[in-house]
């Protein structure tokens, strides 16, 4: 079974940047797709960036250029640099992983991020 653990999450003023991290772990299969994923209170789950395991990433708009997607294949990791944080960004940060081959939807406990002054 595989399982997501998050962690980078925390209080920081407008400007700051932050790194979140999430490590899979269990048998995961390849082909993955690993992404992050926000909801802000009151608000829908939106996709922020995801990435495959062949490097491909895709970004929400209004976090393009300040935040990058990355990950590590031999340690099933990935990365969320946030730069140039905005009180918008405010939110739960979730870490997900997929496969549409085996129709593997994981997601992680989910990472607070405030951004305030």
């Amino acid at each position: 079974q595989v399982q997501l653990v998050e962690s980078g999450g925390g209080l920081v003023q407008p400007g700051s940047s932050l790194r979140l991290s999430c490590a899979a772990s269990g048998n995961i299969p390849s082909n993955t797709i690993m992404g992050w994923y926000r909801q802000a209170p009151g608000k829908r789950r939106e996709l922020v960036a995801d990435i495959t395991d062949g490097g491909m990433s895709n970004y929400e708009d209004s976090v393009k250029g300040r935040f990058t997607i990355s990950r590590d294949n031999a340690k099933n990791t990935v990365f969320l640099t946030m730069n140039t944080l905005k009180p918008e960004d405010t939110a739960v940060y979730y870490c997900n992983v997929r496969n549409f081959d085996t129709g593997m939807n994981i997601w992680g406990k989910g990472t607070l991020v405030t951004v305030s002054s």
